[in-house]
């Protein structure tokens, strides 16, 4: 995948997924997608829940926070460390929650 004796720098040694090297290859393929992401994201239902997951974070005075809240099994959302909740993954790379 990279060939680590021409790249100059670390940053440039990033192992990406196999959809996002297709959509950074193919400029139709990611103008779609980024029309199709811009509608969806607009959607009444979207919106909805961005406004409630921001409610639960000014409600919680999370503001310049450095943690995230994690969905969990039972559908509580709970204070975690952020590489800790990103980085969660279960098998074939199916997410899982706290």
């Amino acid at each position: 995948m990279c060939n680590f004796g021409k790249n100059k720098y670390l940053k440039d040694i990033v192992m990406v997924s196999r959809s996002a090297r297709y959509y950074r290859a193919s400029k139709e393929s990611r103008e779609k997608k980024a029309e199709y992401d811009t509608a969806y994201h607009a959607t009444d239902k979207r919106k909805k829940y961005r406004a409630a997951l921001n409610r639960v974070r000014r409600r919680k005075k999370l503001k310049g926070d450095e943690r995230d809240l994690s969905h969990t099994k039972d559908g509580k959302l709970v204070l975690e460390n952020r590489s800790k909740n990103r980085a969660r993954q279960g098998s074939n790379n199916k997410s899982t929650k706290k």
